[in-house]
């Protein structure tokens, strides 16, 4: 309702979106750009002292488990606590709501300090199946890592119970810097520790930075919710988050499983397969946590309060601006990864271990999963149109079938295309499970653009802009563009070719009247137009 509203002032050029939803997704990006650019920056120091190793690849086989779990249960306990906790809130039972964290964060304890042990034994098992195709030993390298990283689970998945909380309160800053505690003390040990212990300052500095994403969120926590040592499985709420949860945490499962068929099936690869895997889904995942990720975070509550109070229309509506607002986001990121891959990769990462060749094989994977970022970035949203009606099997069954599709898919095509094929059947399998949730939910609720084709009509329009902006971002780059060139010279290339770009971008998108970017316009102006009133009003 709030979105939809920002949306209807805007085509009046009114410019008055509700401050509080504005305020919320500007800082839940403000936080997440924070998040990525660190992100960046830890694979740029990644890049620089172990580039496309074994080593690095061996790593990235034993982040899986803390990966997988933070994956599942996180990700799960948010989506399925989120509407349960903002039930209570909404009816000032905040009592109840109390016991209820305090007794999922202690059960949540022990059994996870249960798994923590049970995974350390099981480690040799675990990088086995997952790695099949590394030699003895590049797997005994990978054990010692996993049996560091397997303690983080706990950290990983009580964080997901304080971000639940908060953002049931409509608080969304502090579970927002998760990341980018995550990414701070891990580049600082890998710049302090590297010297001394290679690449297990990466291990060590990962798993203080799991443990630091749930610090983070503690003195938000700790002000704004009462923690009790108290165990009640007879709270109602307990029922009422299982109906939810059990399926979630399939779906959330099975949409980590496509994380261990990739590095199973790219294991068996030359040597820095898993490493080019990995610089190409960072890439790719900018754009998605910085504004998909930040929109479905905002209007998960609100959809879930719409649901709850038989607010079907508003529903529709909120639903069909996160997919156009998404949309308006990804298409053009999405062309300007496809265009720009290899100069985006060479200023980024090309220095010390990374050479020119790692560039060139880490394009051709980005380019191709740069193609399904729009069903990545959308699934996101349109999940959470479902959980939050309280409808967690429509997904998890789709899920379930498309991650069939994608180890079909991979068997298929790793063979002939290496790690751009394991890309391509990420994609997709992304766009194939984004149609399908579309329609589903359309037989569900109704027709989500009621009154006209407004997605379709978007990404239409944002598509022709895009298209634009990439030919021009393309030419200038060609034009400015010398191998022999400087880091400087090249970075200032590709900034050209992106100022350029984004500027036809606005001009081909205000030309064909893309409400969607008015109404993005609109939403900064006002978020500044405030801040800096605020500012004025702040004694000094």
């Amino acid at each position: 309702m709030a979105l939809a509203t920002a949306e209807r002032r805007s085509q009046r050029s009114l410019s008055k979106p509700p401050a509080n939803v504005t305020a919320s997704t500007l800082a839940v990006m403000i936080a997440t750009l924070a998040s990525m650019l660190l992100g960046f920056a830890r694979e740029v120091v990644n890049a620089k002292y172990f580039g496309e190793s074994w080593e690095f690849d061996a790593f990235l086989v034993a982040a899986i488990v803390p990966t997988l779990v933070f994956g599942v249960f996180n990700g799960a306990l948010v989506s399925a606590l989120v509407p349960v906790f903002s039930e209570y809130f909404g009816a000032k039972q905040e009592e109840d709501a109390w016991r209820l964290s305090s007794t999922v964060i202690n059960v949540l304890f022990v059994v996870l300090l249960a798994a923590a042990a049970l995974g350390w034994l099981a480690a040799p098992l675990i990088v086995r199946v997952v790695a099949v195709g590394f030699p003895a030993d590049h797997l005994a390298e990978t054990v010692r890592m996993t049996r560091i990283l397997m303690p983080a689970i706990i950290a990983t998945s009580i964080a997901g119970v304080l971000q639940a909380v908060l953002n049931a309160q409509q608080r969304y800053r502090a579970a927002a810097l998760q990341g980018v505690a995550l990414n701070v003390v891990t580049v600082a040990s890998v710049l302090v520790l590297f010297r001394q212990y290679g690449i297990y300052a990466l291990v060590f500095g990962y798993a203080a930075g799991l443990f630091a994403q749930l610090l983070v969120q503690v003195p938000s926590f700790l002000r704004r919710s009462r923690y009790r040592l108290v165990v009640d499985l007879r709270h109602p709420g307990i029922a009422a988050l299982f109906a939810i949860l059990g399926p979630i945490v399939v779906g959330s499962a099975v949409g980590q499983v496509n994380l261990l068929v990739d590095k199973y099936f790219a294991s068996a690869l030359p040597a820095g397969a898993i490493s080019a895997m990995n610089y190409a889904t960072k890439l790719v995942g900018f754009p998605q946590q910085l504004f998909a990720v930040a929109i479905a975070t905002v209007i998960f509550p609100i959809l879930s309060a719409q649901f709850a109070t038989r607010e079907i229309a508003a529903l529709r509506q909120t639903a069909s601006t996160g997919l156009r607002m998404t949309a308006l986001i990804t298409i053009p990121a999405a062309a300007l990864l496809i265009v720009l891959a290899q100069p985006i990769l060479s200023v980024l990462f090309e220095r010390g271990a990374f050479t020119s060749g790692d560039v060139v094989r880490t394009a051709g994977a980005l380019q191709y999963y740069a193609i399904g970022l729009l069903g990545i970035a959308a699934c996101v949203v349109l999940t959470r149109c479902f959980f939050a009606m309280r409808d967690s099997r429509t997904p998890v069954i789709l899920a379930i079938g498309v991650m069939i599709q994608n180890v079909v898919l991979s068997a298929l095509l790793v063979g002939p295309y290496g790690v751009n094929g394991l890309a391509i059947s990420n994609s997709a399998s992304s766009l194939t499970e984004a149609a399908i949730l579309f329609w589903l939910l359309h037989k569900r609720i109704g027709p989500v653009d009621e009154g006209g084709d407004l997605i379709g009509s978007c990404i239409l329009r944002v598509s022709i802009a895009s298209s634009a902006m990439a030919a021009a971002a393309f030419v200038v780059h060609r034009l400015l563009w010398h191998d022999a060139g400087t880091l400087l010279q090249h970075a200032a290339t590709l900034a050209a070719a992106l100022l350029v770009g984004g500027a036809v971008f606005l001009a081909v998108g205000t030309a064909l009247r893309v409400r969607e970017l008015a109404m993005l316009l609109a939403v900064a102006a006002e978020y500044v137009e405030r801040r800096a009133a605020s500012a004025a009003a702040t004694p000094r």
